[in-house]
């Protein structure tokens, strides 16, 4: 008897596939990253604060495909850390703008690299042309595209 597992109809699947991938690679970032106590999530919050001037949360829910509600406790937690602040936009007067504060900013200056380097170590086995073929094909998985 095999101690192989078959994997049956879902070595076809794509869904499969991109689980197990974005399981493996979650792991490995929430390791990378636990030390400055900042979560995958939050990278990924500001780093599209730092890129965007005047964002609003509404406008931040939206790309990252999350509920504004949920966005709401994200931004909550952060300002209460003082990483983020809220300010008046200055494109329209009912929202608020995020920045980061100088904590944030440093904060984020300290996890790029670290991020980068898992994003080497996660891609160590694909060219630049696959990884770039990789990330063309995974776009197209976007609800919002």
């Amino acid at each position: 008897m095999s101690s192989e597992v078959s994997n049956g109809i879902l070595d076809g699947l794509v869904g499969y596939h991109l689980r197990r991938a974005q399981s493996a690679v979650f792991s490995d970032l929430l390791e990378t990253i636990a030390d400055d106590q900042v979560t995958p999530g939050q990278f990924g919050v500001l780093v599209l604060i730092d890129a965007n001037e005047d964002l609003s949360q509404s406008s931040l829910a939206r790309a990252l495909g999350i509920e504004r509600s949920t966005m709401v406790g994200v931004i909550d937690a952060l300002e209460k850390r003082d990483l983020v602040k809220r300010l008046k936009s200055q494109t329209d007067k009912r929202a608020h703008a995020l920045e980061l504060t100088p904590q944030g900013q440093t904060l984020l200056d300290k996890v790029k690299p670290k991020v980068r380097a898992h994003e080497a170590r996660m891609s160590a086995g694909m060219s630049n042309d696959e990884i770039k073929t990789l990330l063309d094909l995974l776009k197209r998985f976007r609800a919002d595209a």
